[in-house]
């Protein structure tokens, strides 16, 4: 069971390259799932007893069950669609040497850079072009071995494995092809989404790993693959939504994007969006502001954004005490300067959500000499204040175009969110909760 859930999850990240195509993939599965699509430019008319999806940008989702019965919180997981990248700019075509073409691009977010070079990438994203009077998004994958960003070979520069500085502009621009291929960017984009050239607008186009998802190890005890951070715990959060739902509940599932480039855009974790939707679900049941205000005040929240393990060849990197391992089951995240938004509340609402699903759980901070980042959970709370706990899988080579994790904890995060969505989490006073 661990390995088949694991390798379904990497078939879906194999299908869906681009944060465009992981929100359409997770819609695509609510919909088979009688999840009913919601538009934020139409009035909602919400019924009790159904379940709604609504996105943003095509890269962002919130989808939501409400049940029959009376409400008293929202249980919310959030997670991202977005994974570090290289974006292709506007007119990227460049002639080198008479010889190559290469194609301009930028990083998106903070990536390892070496993992990058020497290996077939192909291109995803979404395309606008003019049709019906107005201008339309198409998603395009060429899902094929397309371009590369060669090494510069040892010879030519011999200090190379002494360290070296990438400069994006430099060192990071793939090939797409020799001389034959100049001015054929823009044809084949337009070809690849059934569009004519002078048709295409504009564009949001990245580079992708093309290697697929493997398991692998002695026992096969490991995977790999592109997108783990975050897809894994987006794809474990929207199983688990089919699966879990309390009679006294709202189930929220948060998919937002632009977490790697600090998610302060309309569609990103620091926007209104889960402001917005839950407003509405309050409203459209017929409560009032000061209603959805103790609502709030009853809910829960879990940010589920991947956490380092302890890597074997540099075990000094991780904290003395708190050190959680791929397979070792869902990792919680501190930190005293409130970058994670765990507390001992949310930590021990969690860790009983995680005893009673029979999962392991496993602590993460970082070492007090080590800055840390932040993720979904203290960014979201500037617009929606409710109790949160900040949580991951643990893996390696975060930020790799390739990277690694445990086989086993797939399963365990859809056991550990099935059981969450499951149990009633009551607020009886502060730091006093009881569950149903």
């Amino acid at each position: 069971m661990n390995e088949k859930i694991s390798r379904e999850m990497m078939e879906f990240i194999k299908s869906h390259p681009s944060s465009f195509h992981v929100a359409d993939g997770l819609a695509q599965i609510l919909s088979d799932n009688g999840f009913e699509r919601l538009y934020e430019n139409e009035k909602w008319k919400l019924q009790k007893g159904r379940d709604y999806y609504v996105m943003r940008n095509g890269s962002s989702l919130i989808a939501f069950r409400i049940p029959e019965g009376e409400v008293h919180n929202f249980q919310m997981v959030a997670s991202h669609s977005d994974s570090p990248s290289f974006k292709i700019k506007e007119n990227p075509e460049m002639v080198s040497a008479g010889h190559y073409v290469e194609l301009n691009a930028e990083k998106y977010g903070g990536m390892l850079c070496a993992p990058w070079f020497d290996r077939p990438l192909s291109i995803a994203g979404r395309v606008m072009v003019r049709a019906d009077g107005g201008v339309k998004q198409r998603l395009i994958n060429f899902d094929r071995d397309l371009v590369m960003i060669p090494n510069l070979a040892i010879h030519m520069d011999r200090n190379l494995n002494d360290g070296y500085k990438y400069n994006a502009q430099k060192d990071m621009i793939p090939i797409w092809g020799d001389e034959a291929s100049e001015g054929s960017f823009d044809e084949m984009v337009a070809a690849e989404c059934g569009a004519a050239k002078e048709d295409v607008v504009s564009t949001d186009l990245f580079l992708y790993n093309r290697m697929p998802g493997t398991v692998w190890g002695a026992q096969n005890e490991y995977i790999s693959s592109p997108h783990l951070d975050d897809v894994q715990c987006a794809y474990a959060s929207v199983k688990a939504m089919l699966k879990g739902h309390h009679r006294e509940s709202i189930s929220v599932c948060c998919v937002f994007d632009n977490e790697e480039v600090g998610s302060g855009t309309k569609q990103g974790a620091a926007s209104s969006f889960l402001k917005d939707v839950l407003e509405r679900i309050a409203f459209g049941l017929g409560m009032n502001a000061e209603e959805l205000k103790m609502l709030l005040s009853e809910s829960f929240l879990i940010s589920a954004d991947n956490a380092h393990a302890v890597h074997p060849n540099h075990m000094d990197k991780a904290d003395p005490t708190n050190r959680p391992y791929m397979n070792g089951g869902i990792v919680i995240k501190y930190n005293a300067n409130q970058r994670y938004t765990t507390d001992a509340v949310s930590a021990a609402v969690f860790q009983e959500i995680c005893r009673k699903a029979e999962v392991p759980v496993q602590s993460y901070v970082n070492r007090s000499d080590v800055p840390g980042g932040s993720t979904l959970g203290n960014i979201a709370s500037h617009q929606v204040s409710v109790n949160m706990v900040d949580i991951g899988l643990a893996q390696l080579a975060m930020h790799s175009p390739y990277e690694t994790a445990g086989v086993r904890d797939t399963a365990y995060l859809i056991r550990a969110l099935e059981t969450f969505y499951n149990t009633g989490i009551r607020r009886e006073k502060d730091g006093t909760y009881r569950f149903s």
